[in-house]
């Protein structure tokens, strides 16, 4: 029971994770209806940077954190520009493009910090949090869950608070008719594709203490957001939520028990068993054509 409770609570914190770029995936594709393979790299931007800056160069950690978001949401930014909005009649050509962003990264990645043994960033927060004697939650983890679910909060708030997110939302509905109403799809299509960058940066950021970084990390990365996006629902934000925290708790205790590698076998007949169940995901909704 202790064992099954641990993992419980490291997959809640593993939720965190996969619900920023999950989300931003998700935020991604329902703006631009681009599917963005390059997301997990961006991820993998964001653990590095914290690796080079941080472990290498002796930054502190938070200003680290923040360098890795505004470097991977400036990367963003520049496919947008560059790639996706000229490519926006074409989806098949934006997914390319980003197939080629992908490869682009990691021979960077690999060029700055050699294609090897996997890096390691020391945890700046030392100690344990024990719960009722039995859970221990390493205080690094706990800085990790805090801030993930502080920015999911603040991501709500601007989507359902701020002039800007009732824009983008209504652009995620239907393009054409917000267009008519006078919003600016280009620059939705900029504040959709920074605010998902940036979450992904911080989702790297956060993973960079707790796990291995290497030039390939954003493989996996991607398998879980399609995952996620599919299970909650895509275009579902909400959906992308509820879906990272059952499949970040599901996979941890599989793995716990059984190994990585027929945990990820697992979640993929999870997603498959749900398609079957309910085309449109759990949180989903059909669209009448």
């Amino acid at each position: 029971m202790e064992l099954f409770l641990q993992s419980v609570v490291n997959g809640l914190i593993q939720g965190g994770f996969f619900s920023l770029f999950a989300v931003g995936l998700v935020l991604i594709f329902g703006v631009m209806r681009v599917v963005n393979f390059a997301h997990g790299e961006l991820v993998m931007v964001g653990a590095f940077t914290v690796w080079l800056l941080h472990a290498q160069f002796g930054l502190g950690y938070i200003p680290a954190l923040g360098a890795a978001i505004i470097l991977v949401t400036s990367i963003g930014l520049v496919m947008e520009r560059i790639l996706f909005r000229p490519t926006r009649s074409d989806p098949l050509a934006g997914l390319i493009c980003s197939i080629g962003v992908l490869f682009i990264l990691q021979v960077i990645a690999a060029v700055i910090g050699g294609d090897g043994p996997s890096k390691q960033v020391p945890p700046p927060y030392h100690g344990t949090l024990i719960l009722f004697d039995m859970i221990r939650v390493p205080y690094q983890r706990v800085f990790s869950l805090v801030i993930s679910s502080s920015a999911l909060i603040a991501l709500w708030f601007f989507l359902t608070r701020s002039k800007f997110g009732w824009a983008l939302r209504a652009v995620a509905m239907d393009r054409e008719a917000a267009s008519l109403q006078g919003i600016d799809a280009n620059k939705i299509s900029i504040i959709a594709i920074g605010v998902g960058a940036a979450l992904a940066g911080l989702a790297g950021g956060l993973i960079a203490p707790l796990g291995n970084i290497n030039p390939h990390m954003g493989h996996n990365v991607i398998v879980t957001a399609f995952i996620v996006t599919i299970v909650g629902g895509v275009g579902s934000l909400s959906g992308a939520v509820l879906a990272a925290v059952l499949y970040a708790m599901f996979h941890t205790i599989v793995t716990v028990y059984f190994g990585a590698t027929i945990a990820t076998i697992c979640g993929l007949v999870l997603m498959v068993g749900v398609l079957i169940v309910k085309p449109t995901g759990i949180m989903g909704v059909r669209v009448s054509e």
